[in-house]
Protein backbone atom coordinates (compact mmCIF):
# COMPACT_ATOMS: atom_id res chain seq x y z
CA UNK A 1 0.00 0.00 0.00
CA UNK A 2 1.28 3.45 -0.91
CA UNK A 3 -0.12 6.74 0.35
CA UNK A 4 -0.05 9.41 -2.35
CA UNK A 5 -0.74 13.11 -2.63
CA UNK A 6 -2.98 13.29 -5.69
CA UNK A 7 -3.38 17.05 -5.73
CA UNK A 8 -1.97 19.98 -3.75
CA UNK A 9 -3.27 23.53 -3.68
CA UNK A 10 -1.71 26.45 -1.83
CA UNK A 11 -4.27 28.35 0.27
CA UNK A 12 -3.28 31.80 1.54
CA UNK A 13 -5.10 31.69 4.88
CA UNK A 14 -4.13 28.23 6.12
CA UNK A 15 -1.95 25.21 5.38
CA UNK A 16 -2.04 23.78 1.81
CA UNK A 17 -4.98 21.62 0.75
CA UNK A 18 -3.85 18.07 -0.01
CA UNK A 19 -6.05 15.47 -1.65
CA UNK A 20 -4.57 12.14 -0.62
CA UNK A 21 -5.22 8.60 -1.74
CA UNK A 22 -4.04 5.04 -1.34
CA UNK A 23 -2.66 2.86 -4.10
CA UNK A 24 -2.65 -0.92 -3.92
CA UNK A 25 -0.89 -3.39 -6.19
CA UNK A 26 1.65 -2.73 -8.92
CA UNK A 27 1.21 0.37 -11.03
CA UNK A 28 0.87 -0.77 -14.66
CA UNK A 29 -0.59 2.10 -16.65
CA UNK A 30 -4.02 3.41 -15.66
CA UNK A 31 -5.75 2.11 -12.51
CA UNK A 32 -8.19 -0.73 -13.10
CA UNK A 33 -10.67 0.70 -10.62
CA UNK A 34 -10.82 3.95 -8.66
CA UNK A 35 -13.09 4.80 -5.76
CA UNK A 36 -13.86 8.38 -4.78
CA UNK A 37 -15.21 8.84 -1.29
CA UNK A 38 -16.35 12.18 0.05
CA UNK A 39 -16.42 15.20 -2.27
CA UNK A 40 -18.52 17.17 0.22
CA UNK A 41 -17.64 18.13 3.76
CA UNK A 42 -20.63 16.45 5.44
CA UNK A 43 -20.11 13.03 3.83
CA UNK A 44 -18.73 11.45 6.98
CA UNK A 45 -20.32 8.05 6.36
CA UNK A 46 -18.82 7.88 2.88
CA UNK A 47 -15.31 8.57 4.21
CA UNK A 48 -15.91 5.98 6.95
CA UNK A 49 -16.78 3.35 4.33
CA UNK A 50 -13.54 4.16 2.50
CA UNK A 51 -11.49 3.80 5.66
CA UNK A 52 -12.83 0.28 6.16
CA UNK A 53 -12.39 -0.67 2.51
CA UNK A 54 -8.74 0.48 2.61
CA UNK A 55 -8.05 -2.12 5.29
CA UNK A 56 -9.22 -4.94 3.04
CA UNK A 57 -7.99 -4.05 -0.40
CA UNK A 58 -5.08 -5.23 -2.49
CA UNK A 59 -5.58 -3.22 -5.69
CA UNK A 60 -7.48 -0.01 -5.47
CA UNK A 61 -7.04 3.74 -5.34
CA UNK A 62 -9.20 5.80 -3.00
CA UNK A 63 -8.92 9.58 -2.92
CA UNK A 64 -10.71 11.61 -0.24
CA UNK A 65 -11.48 14.85 -1.98
CA UNK A 66 -12.50 17.58 0.41
CA UNK A 67 -10.72 17.45 3.79
CA UNK A 68 -10.92 21.23 4.23
CA UNK A 69 -14.74 21.28 4.30
CA UNK A 70 -14.90 18.12 6.40
CA UNK A 71 -12.64 19.66 9.02
CA UNK A 72 -15.13 22.47 9.62
CA UNK A 73 -18.28 20.36 9.11
CA UNK A 74 -19.38 22.15 5.94
CA UNK A 75 -20.96 20.26 3.02
CA UNK A 76 -19.63 22.73 0.44
CA UNK A 77 -16.41 24.70 -0.12
CA UNK A 78 -16.18 26.98 2.92
CA UNK A 79 -15.23 30.30 1.27
CA UNK A 80 -17.91 30.50 -1.44
CA UNK A 81 -20.34 27.61 -0.85
CA UNK A 82 -19.41 25.84 -4.10
CA UNK A 83 -20.19 22.14 -4.57
CA UNK A 84 -17.08 20.36 -5.89
CA UNK A 85 -19.28 17.63 -7.34
CA UNK A 86 -20.75 20.18 -9.73
CA UNK A 87 -17.33 21.30 -11.05
CA UNK A 88 -16.10 18.21 -12.95
CA UNK A 89 -14.16 17.62 -15.13
CA UNK A 90 -12.70 20.81 -13.72
CA UNK A 91 -10.42 23.53 -14.98
CA UNK A 92 -6.77 23.68 -13.93
CA UNK A 93 -6.83 27.47 -14.39
CA UNK A 94 -10.33 28.17 -13.07
CA UNK A 95 -11.82 28.94 -9.68
CA UNK A 96 -10.52 27.08 -6.62
CA UNK A 97 -13.09 24.27 -6.67
CA UNK A 98 -12.67 23.85 -10.44
CA UNK A 99 -8.92 23.42 -9.89
CA UNK A 100 -9.54 20.85 -7.12
CA UNK A 101 -11.96 18.95 -9.38
CA UNK A 102 -9.42 19.01 -12.23
CA UNK A 103 -6.71 17.62 -9.94
CA UNK A 104 -8.93 14.80 -8.72
CA UNK A 105 -10.15 13.94 -12.21
CA UNK A 106 -6.61 13.81 -13.57
CA UNK A 107 -5.85 11.12 -10.96
CA UNK A 108 -8.89 8.92 -11.67
CA UNK A 109 -9.56 9.60 -15.36
CA UNK A 110 -9.25 6.59 -17.64
CA UNK A 111 -9.91 3.87 -15.07
CA UNK A 112 -12.02 0.97 -16.33
CA UNK A 113 -14.43 1.20 -13.38
CA UNK A 114 -15.34 4.15 -11.21
CA UNK A 115 -17.17 3.89 -7.89
CA UNK A 116 -18.35 7.03 -6.12
CA UNK A 117 -19.67 6.96 -2.58
CA UNK A 118 -22.39 9.52 -3.08
CA UNK A 119 -24.94 11.43 -1.04
CA UNK A 120 -28.24 13.11 -1.83
CA UNK A 121 -29.18 16.79 -1.68
CA UNK A 122 -32.13 16.06 0.62
CA UNK A 123 -31.59 15.44 4.32
CA UNK A 124 -32.53 11.83 4.98
CA UNK A 125 -31.63 8.15 5.11
CA UNK A 126 -31.64 5.71 2.21
CA UNK A 127 -32.09 2.06 1.53
CA UNK A 128 -28.47 1.25 0.50
CA UNK A 129 -28.35 0.98 -3.28
CA UNK A 130 -26.26 1.43 -6.42
CA UNK A 131 -27.30 4.08 -8.92
CA UNK A 132 -26.40 4.34 -12.62
CA UNK A 133 -27.03 7.53 -14.61
CA UNK A 134 -27.73 6.74 -18.25
CA UNK A 135 -25.26 8.84 -20.23
CA UNK A 136 -24.51 6.53 -23.19
CA UNK A 137 -24.65 2.89 -24.28
CA UNK A 138 -21.84 2.35 -21.79
CA UNK A 139 -24.44 2.93 -19.08
CA UNK A 140 -26.45 -0.10 -20.25
CA UNK A 141 -23.40 -2.29 -19.70
CA UNK A 142 -22.89 -0.68 -16.30
CA UNK A 143 -26.48 -1.47 -15.29
CA UNK A 144 -25.81 -5.13 -16.03
CA UNK A 145 -22.56 -5.07 -14.03
CA UNK A 146 -24.27 -3.34 -11.08
CA UNK A 147 -25.72 -6.71 -10.05
CA UNK A 148 -22.25 -7.70 -8.90
CA UNK A 149 -22.48 -5.35 -5.90
CA UNK A 150 -25.43 -7.43 -4.62
CA UNK A 151 -27.04 -4.45 -2.94
CA UNK A 152 -30.82 -4.41 -2.34
CA UNK A 153 -31.59 -2.04 -5.26
CA UNK A 154 -30.17 -0.93 -8.59
CA UNK A 155 -31.62 2.44 -9.60
CA UNK A 156 -31.30 3.82 -13.13
CA UNK A 157 -32.00 7.42 -14.02
CA UNK A 158 -31.77 9.83 -16.94
CA UNK A 159 -29.36 12.75 -16.56
CA UNK A 160 -30.48 16.35 -16.23
CA UNK A 161 -28.47 19.49 -17.04
CA UNK A 162 -27.70 19.58 -13.32
CA UNK A 163 -25.70 16.33 -13.70
CA UNK A 164 -23.26 17.44 -16.37
CA UNK A 165 -20.79 18.85 -13.85
CA UNK A 166 -20.66 15.74 -11.66
CA UNK A 167 -17.84 13.24 -11.37
CA UNK A 168 -20.27 10.47 -12.40
CA UNK A 169 -21.13 12.16 -15.69
CA UNK A 170 -17.54 13.15 -16.50
CA UNK A 171 -16.26 9.65 -15.78
CA UNK A 172 -18.73 8.18 -18.26
CA UNK A 173 -17.83 10.78 -20.87
CA UNK A 174 -14.27 9.41 -20.65
CA UNK A 175 -15.38 5.80 -21.10
CA UNK A 176 -15.44 4.60 -17.46
CA UNK A 177 -18.13 2.23 -16.17
CA UNK A 178 -19.43 4.37 -13.33
CA UNK A 179 -21.47 3.52 -10.24
CA UNK A 180 -22.77 5.72 -7.42
CA UNK A 181 -23.15 3.82 -4.15
CA UNK A 182 -25.47 5.18 -1.48
CA UNK A 183 -25.09 4.17 2.14
CA UNK A 184 -27.96 4.72 4.58
CA UNK A 185 -26.60 7.93 6.13
CA UNK A 186 -24.45 10.93 5.21
CA UNK A 187 -23.44 13.22 8.09
CA UNK A 188 -23.31 10.57 10.81
CA UNK A 189 -21.73 7.12 11.02
CA UNK A 190 -23.93 4.07 10.68
CA UNK A 191 -21.69 1.05 11.06
CA UNK A 192 -24.07 -1.68 9.75
CA UNK A 193 -24.78 0.13 6.49
CA UNK A 194 -21.10 1.10 6.14
CA UNK A 195 -20.14 -2.57 6.41
CA UNK A 196 -22.90 -3.46 3.93
CA UNK A 197 -21.59 -1.01 1.30
CA UNK A 198 -17.95 -1.92 1.99
CA UNK A 199 -18.75 -5.60 1.44
CA UNK A 200 -20.61 -4.67 -1.77
CA UNK A 201 -17.47 -3.00 -3.11
CA UNK A 202 -15.41 -6.07 -2.29
CA UNK A 203 -17.93 -8.33 -4.05
CA UNK A 204 -17.67 -6.20 -7.18
CA UNK A 205 -13.87 -6.29 -7.15
CA UNK A 206 -13.85 -10.06 -6.67
CA UNK A 207 -16.42 -10.56 -9.46
CA UNK A 208 -14.23 -8.60 -11.88
CA UNK A 209 -10.97 -10.30 -10.97
CA UNK A 210 -9.29 -7.39 -9.17
CA UNK A 211 -9.18 -8.95 -5.70
CA UNK A 212 -8.94 -12.55 -4.53
CA UNK A 213 -10.78 -12.77 -1.23
CA UNK A 214 -13.57 -14.73 0.39
CA UNK A 215 -16.64 -12.47 0.48
CA UNK A 216 -20.10 -12.91 1.93
CA UNK A 217 -23.14 -13.13 -0.32
CA UNK A 218 -25.38 -10.11 -0.60
CA UNK A 219 -28.87 -9.52 -1.95
CA UNK A 220 -30.44 -10.38 -5.26
CA UNK A 221 -30.83 -6.82 -6.47
CA UNK A 222 -34.15 -5.35 -7.52
CA UNK A 223 -33.78 -3.07 -10.51
CA UNK A 224 -36.02 -0.03 -10.88
CA UNK A 225 -36.10 3.32 -12.60
CA UNK A 226 -35.97 6.41 -10.43
CA UNK A 227 -39.22 7.61 -12.02
CA UNK A 228 -41.02 4.60 -10.46
CA UNK A 229 -40.32 5.81 -6.91
CA UNK A 230 -43.40 7.25 -5.22
CA UNK A 231 -42.90 10.51 -3.30
CA UNK A 232 -44.87 11.12 -0.11
CA UNK A 233 -45.05 14.82 0.74
CA UNK A 234 -46.61 16.83 3.48
CA UNK A 235 -49.72 18.48 2.07
CA UNK A 236 -50.65 21.59 4.03
CA UNK A 237 -48.69 21.33 7.27
CA UNK A 238 -45.29 22.01 8.75
CA UNK A 239 -43.96 21.22 12.20
CA UNK A 240 -42.24 18.33 13.97
CA UNK A 241 -41.81 15.12 11.97
CA UNK A 242 -42.74 12.00 13.92
CA UNK A 243 -41.62 9.15 11.65
CA UNK A 244 -42.97 5.63 12.13
CA UNK A 245 -40.89 3.73 9.53
CA UNK A 246 -37.24 3.26 8.50
CA UNK A 247 -35.40 2.73 5.19
CA UNK A 248 -35.73 -0.83 3.91
CA UNK A 249 -38.94 -1.48 5.82
CA UNK A 250 -41.73 -3.09 3.82
CA UNK A 251 -45.06 -1.29 4.00
CA UNK A 252 -48.55 -2.06 2.79
CA UNK A 253 -51.04 0.22 1.10
CA UNK A 254 -52.77 2.40 3.69
CA UNK A 255 -50.11 1.89 6.37
CA UNK A 256 -49.18 4.93 8.44
CA UNK A 257 -45.72 6.31 7.68
CA UNK A 258 -45.46 9.34 9.92
CA UNK A 259 -47.14 12.37 11.46
CA UNK A 260 -46.62 16.12 11.42
CA UNK A 261 -47.00 17.58 14.91
CA UNK A 262 -47.78 21.20 15.68
CA UNK A 263 -44.66 23.10 16.77
CA UNK A 264 -46.47 24.80 19.69
CA UNK A 265 -48.68 22.17 21.32
CA UNK A 266 -47.69 18.92 19.48
CA UNK A 267 -51.21 18.09 18.29
CA UNK A 268 -51.32 15.99 15.09
CA UNK A 269 -51.68 18.33 12.11
CA UNK A 270 -51.27 15.70 9.40
CA UNK A 271 -50.91 11.94 8.98
CA UNK A 272 -49.03 10.43 6.06
CA UNK A 273 -49.99 6.99 4.74
CA UNK A 274 -48.57 4.81 2.00
CA UNK A 275 -50.57 4.85 -1.26
CA UNK A 276 -48.95 1.59 -2.41
CA UNK A 277 -47.44 -1.63 -1.14
CA UNK A 278 -43.67 -1.49 -1.35
CA UNK A 279 -40.44 -0.81 0.46
CA UNK A 280 -39.25 2.41 2.09
CA UNK A 281 -36.47 3.76 -0.12
CA UNK A 282 -35.93 7.16 1.52
CA UNK A 283 -36.88 8.69 4.87
CA UNK A 284 -36.39 12.31 5.78
CA UNK A 285 -34.48 12.80 9.03
CA UNK A 286 -34.37 15.82 11.26
CA UNK A 287 -36.90 17.14 13.74
CA UNK A 288 -38.68 19.63 11.46
CA UNK A 289 -40.49 19.38 8.15
CA UNK A 290 -42.06 22.04 5.95
CA UNK A 291 -45.12 22.11 3.74
CA UNK A 292 -44.85 20.17 0.45
CA UNK A 293 -41.51 18.65 1.45
CA UNK A 294 -40.71 15.04 0.50
CA UNK A 295 -40.86 12.96 3.67
CA UNK A 296 -40.63 9.46 2.13
CA UNK A 297 -39.93 7.74 -1.17
CA UNK A 298 -41.31 4.26 -1.69
CA UNK A 299 -40.11 1.61 -4.14
CA UNK A 300 -43.07 -0.39 -5.49
CA UNK A 301 -43.20 -4.04 -4.48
Amino acid sequence: MRRLTLFKLEIPYREPLRVEGFEFGERMGLPRCAIVGSTRGDEVQQAYVCAHVVKRLQRLEIPCANPLSMNIDSRFWPTDGTDINRCFPGDAYGETTERVAAGIFAAVRGSEYGIQLASFNQQGDFLPHVRVTRVSTLSDESLFMARDFELPCIVSRDPTPFDTGTLNYSWQEWGTHTFSLYSQTTDRIDRPSAELVGSAIMRFLVAHGMVVERVSRGDESTRLDESALVDIRTEASSGYLDSLVEPGERVRKGQGLGRVLDAFDAHVRERMVSPITGRIFFCRVGPLIQQRMVAYRIAPA
